[in-house]
């Protein structure tokens, strides 16, 4: 008999949301006309509150998630990252290099207006505002995990819809080999824009790019929440990428543009300090950074954020089954 396990992008609503609060938050959605054919639709006024807000978990009580596909037998089960510590320790230089800065300095940040702008190599290029975010595209639930370079992980619900939805629309043609991503520039709004050493000496603003066939993979996720929640300002509010597979400083925040090219762009961190950090960022621990190992990480659960909880690093993050294809042949030292 053959037995199919759902991969974690294929995963609904209530498969990651304890089902009192999912069937909750679906009865009053639907009785307030925010739920139709096409799905769950969401609007709010600015990156803290929305409909989203009314179905706060516990921040601080995780729960096993035992349906993730890239846990293995023998992996201890793995745990959401509490809502707490995914909001209070980040990396977002625009508001400080300090894990604790973006959630102190961001909380002034205004989203509302924003508008995202897809160009480039395409025959229909398109702009969103900030309301289309959360209602030109069907919104999933998604558990993913993300790790970032320094060997900290996190288990995150992401809310979003597929990149390759939004890539779609813009039709892309022969000549859109590469996606660039661009972060707001607004030294006013983002401190450590306007001040060099606050902001890690990064060049603003911030850019990131992706081979199109990476954008296209139905892991990558265009996000505007987290824990059923829109997106708070120090994650990336109001609209950010998640790339599973990838060191997180390839999930570029608070996006406003994103444009079809034709060759390999530069990427921030590549142009920083590019014997460090390459192009393609993919989570191989056979290849440490030149401070650091990285075979194993330490994953952000119920301890401080200093506890020895390491576990073994997994090939691209665990997701070698849906991703591994994309690198056949390549030279993954090489291009790291």
């Amino acid at each position: 008999m053959l037995i199919k396990s759902p991969k974690s992008y294929q995963l609904k609503d209530h498969d990651v949301t304890d089902e009192t609060v999912y069937q909750g938050r679906r009865t009053l959605l639907k009785s307030l006309g925010f739920i139709g054919a096409s799905g769950l639709l969401a609007h709010s006024t600015n990156a803290q509150a929305g409909l989203f807000d009314l179905f706060k978990k516990d921040p601080v009580k995780p729960f096993k998630v035992t349906h993730l596909h890239y846990k293995k037998a023998s992996e201890t089960p793995q745990i959401l990252t509490p809502e707490a510590k995914v909001t209070s320790h980040n990396n977002f230089y625009e508001f400080g290099a300090q894990k604790s800065q973006p959630a102190q300095l961001a909380q002034q940040f205004k989203v509302d207006p924003w508008q995202l702008t897809i160009s480039g190599h395409c025959n229909n290029p398109y702009q969103l505002d900030y309301d289309d975010l959360f209602t030109s595209f069907d919104l999933e639930e998604r558990i993913y995990r993300l790790r970032c370079v320094e060997t900290w992980s996190m288990v995150i619900p992401w809310l979003g819809f597929p990149l390759a939805k939004l890539l779609q629309k813009a039709q892309p043609n022969s000549r859109a080999n590469y996606v660039v991503f661009e972060t707001l520039y607004d030294p006013q709004q983002m401190p450590g824009q306007k001040n060099r050493r606050l902001g890690g000496g990064i060049s603003y603003p911030y850019v990131e790019g992706l081979r199109i066939d990476e954008a296209m993979n139905p892991l990558t996720l265009m996000s505007v929440g987290l824990y059923g929640k829109t997106l708070p300002p120090q994650n990336g509010a109001p609209i950010r990428l998640v790339v599973p597979w990838k060191y997180g400083f390839k999930s570029i925040k608070s996006i406003v543009a994103i444009k079809f090219v034709e060759h390999q762009p530069a990427n921030t961190w590549n142009i920083l300090i590019p014997r460090e950090y390459g192009f393609y960022a993919n989570v191989n621990p056979q290849v440490d950074h030149p401070r650091w190992s990285q075979a194993s990480e330490r994953r952000l659960t119920t301890g401080g954020l200093l506890a020895r909880n390491r576990i073994k690093t997994l090939m691209f993050n665990g997701y070698s089954e849906e991703v591994a294809g994309l690198y056949k042949g390549m030279n993954l030292h090489k291009y790291y």
